[in-house]
């Protein structure tokens, strides 16, 4: 089996996200640490235009977003599952709203002036400036909560989430970890970063508890990787997971067509159709130094469109 290699970087969030998925089924994995800023030309090498942080990589296959991550993960180390029977359907409503209207309201409030002096304390001016240039270009016609309004409804989500753990359970679905603990861990964990804001957690005794077990799965077993050698291996390989295109769907095998995020960073990327089903879409992609790559992304949360469209 091959390797898992995960790009990321030690400060994001949705990285953290499966760092905890990694250590709770005790993994070994690569890893191969991106920039935090564009540009990142050895990033978008294997993934084309698509530029959010992380993506897993698998030889020649790159995984996009980390619904389809977490789901890829799990198919290559089944147990123990973050999809438990007993949270079936609940599991993923539930991680799928934290991957978006918790999480979008946890970056923001922690972000306000005090949270982020901490998050990026010591960085360099020039630094803050890139970054302040970067995520404005990321999130460029969105909508954001002023800090006002991310803590009142940040209050809010974390009251209902403690009220998930009024019966006693260990995790937010039940006795088993499933992938929902990780999605909301990773804002819990974001906010904690930044003490100057954190105790907006405090009340939450319950939650504050989980969330220390979920945070004690730790980060399994790693072993560094240069982005050099992560394009290699891609460009090594010969082979690719097996994908089929579903006649059903309106598209056909070999048709050019971009895919693209519907809420940020929204760079479309562009490459032949050979994978596609109601849950996932992979186009083709050549590259000078990767050269033949499959990206695969969800169907939740992206948008795919025939090239000519």
């Amino acid at each position: 089996m091959s390797e898992l290699i995960l790009h990321h970087y030690p400060g994001s969030p949705f990285s953290e996200k499966v760092r905890l998925v990694l250590g709770y089924k005790r993994m070994h994995w690569r890893s191969v640490i991106v920039p935090v800023v564009m540009p990142k030309p050895d990033v978008l090498a294997l993934t084309g235009r698509y530029r959010r942080t992380p993506f897993l990589q698998i030889g020649s296959d790159i995984y996009c977003d980390t619904a389809l991550i977490c789901q890829v993960i799990e198919q290559h180390h089944p147990e123990p599952t973050i999809y438990p029977a007993a949270a079936a359907g609940t599991g993923q409503i539930l991680a799928q709203w934290a991957d978006t209207d918790l999480f979008w309201v946890a970056i923001p409030y922690t972000m306000q002036p005090a949270g982020a002096a901490e998050i990026f304390k010591g960085a360099p001016p020039e630094f803050m400036k890139a970054f302040a240039a970067d995520r404005a270009a990321m999130t460029a016609g969105m909508k954001r909560p002023s800090t006002r309004d991310a803590a009142a409804q940040l209050h809010s989500y974390l009251v209902w989430l403690d009220a998930l753990l009024h019966d006693g359970r260990a995790f937010l679905c039940g006795a088993e970890a499933s992938v929902a603990d990780f999605s909301v861990a990773q804002s819990v964990w974001y906010i904690r970063r930044a003490p100057a804001v954190a105790g907006i957690l405090r009340p939450f005794e319950r939650l504050g508890a989980w969330f220390e077990r979920v945070n004690a799965f730790g980060h399994g077993v790693y072993q560094a990787m240069s982005s050099a050698e992560a394009i290699a291996l891609a460009a090594s390989r010969g082979h690719h997971a097996p994908v089929s295109i579903n006649p059903e769907l309106g598209y056909e095998e070999d048709e050019a067509v971009t895919v693209t995020p519907i809420d940020y960073a929204q760079d479309p990327v562009d490459g032949m159709l050979v994978g596609l089903s109601h849950e996932r879409v992979t186009i083709q992609r050549q590259d000078e130094r990767a050269g033949t790559v499959h990206v695969h992304f969800p169907r939740i949360g992206y948008q795919l469109r025939k090239a000519q469209d």
